[in-house]
């Protein structure tokens, strides 16, 4: 073989050699532990602080997953079968909303749950529109109904967590509200996301535009901070319904806000931003200053793709 055929041989085998190794995942600012879950791909993932997947599996339709402090993982496989499983995923639990309950026969879905401090797994179905706790059983052991003015058995809820208080914070996707709800089922506080003066647009990507709110979660100081879905924004709402704090779509250099996902407040007063059906030039996950400065992003549409609503950080390096 020629000098120059056998120095293209080796730098190509090099070069081949090399890009397996690449880690996929692209994190600007200080390096985290992330779990990601994206549908596109069917993948649910701990990300190590350099990239590499620590822990996966496939998954299909998802919109919630947790990683509880024994180290197991709590998510769901397609809408309605939510499923525990140990770091070396032996499955522990399991919970099918379709066929328990009072739900066999009926549409059903699930975009949200949590598992409690008592040991309880809180689930939000829409379709029967309802909140249940069920015990390791699939026991209702409380059930709370829920107001939706458009149902729709895909988008009666969202994001839904329990708060300190014992009530329960709620995004109605199709109603554009966010309710919340005490221990009975009475809404003692709503807000309705507003479209700012804009018409809706259908779709899932930067073009379109509405009002179908995502997330909300309660903020120490006593407001809200609400994910708008296809709102592409950040609201921080506070107990009078006055709009205190946002970003909005083009707010950040750079980055376009698509369908903005969970949303989360950190103990530094920084804000946590999922960015999902943004597009391959924008990243999934972001943390942004109160002056709106981006400070960290994360993106991977290698592992990944376009429809990647849940995003949480789990460490910082």
């Amino acid at each position: 073989m020629p000098h120059h055929s056998l120095r293209l041989f080796v730098r190509t085998a090099l070069l081949a050699l090399s890009t397996s190794f690449i880690l996929h995942a692209e994190q600007t600012g200080p390096t985290r532990r992330v779990l990601a879950a994206d549908d596109s791909t069917g993948l649910l993932a701990i990300v190590a602080p350099d990239g590499s997947l620590e822990w996966q599996m496939k998954v299909g339709a998802i919109h919630d997953a947790w990683v509880l402090p024994n180290g197991n993982i709590l998510f769901q496989q397609g809408w309605t079968t939510i499923t525990e499983v140990t770091p070396d995923k032996k499955k522990v639990w399991e919970y099918d909303s379709a066929k328990m309950n009072g739900n066999e026969g009926k549409r059903v879905e699930v975009h949200a749950f949590q598992r409690l401090s008592g040991g309880l797994t809180m689930i939000a179905e829409s379709g029967p529109a309802r909140i249940i706790e069920v015990d390791k059983a699939g026991k209702i052991q409380k059930e709370v109904r829920l107001k939706v003015d458009h149902p729709s058995p895909h988008s009666d809820t969202r994001l839904v967590r329990k708060l300190k208080n014992g009530n329960y914070l709620v995004a109605h996707e199709s109603d554009g509200f966010v309710r919340e709800y005490d221990a009975r089922g009475k809404v003692v506080w709503d807000f309705e996301v507003p479209l700012f003066g804009k018409e809706r647009k259908g779709g899932h990507g930067p073009e379109a535009f509405g009002n179908s709110v995502f997330s909300a979660s309660r903020l120490p100081n006593g407001n809200t901070l609400i994910g708008s879905g296809n709102g592409h924004s950040v609201l921080e709402v506070t107990s009078k319904k006055e709009i205190v704090w946002k970003v909005e779509q083009n707010d950040l250099p750079g980055i376009t806000l698509a369908w903005v996902t969970r949303v989360e407040r950190l103990p530094n007063g920084n804000t946590l931003i999922g960015n999902c059906h943004a597009g391959p030039e924008n990243p999934q996950f972001i943390e942004v200053t109160k002056a709106r400065k981006v400070v960290w992003t994360f993106k991977d549409f290698k592992n990944f793709g376009n429809s990647m609503p849940v995003q949480a950080v789990l460490s910082r390096k």
